[in-house]
């Protein structure tokens, strides 16, 4: 089972997008979803995978923290 967690679109060039993932920016292709900087995706394998609402990309933030928390 794979994980994704969101991140937030800064900057496309070409095909490439700089995605922030809390202060991590990486770089995935954009070749499969139609995005702009500053939306929301979700990332797998390097491609964006998916978009997602802010509000969507809040919840799964805090989940994500609410997890590691437990693992404490």
């Amino acid at each position: 089972m794979c994980v994704a967690i969101p991140g937030k679109v800064i900057h496309i060039e070409g095909g490439d997008a700089s995605v922030d993932f809390s202060g991590n920016v990486v770089k995935a292709k954009a070749g499969l979803v139609n995005v702009q900087p500053g939306d929301f995706v979700l990332v797998h394998a390097g491609c964006i995978i998916q978009k997602v609402s802010a509000g969507e990309a809040d919840e799964m933030k805090e989940l994500m923290e609410e997890l590691e928390s437990l693992q404490s």
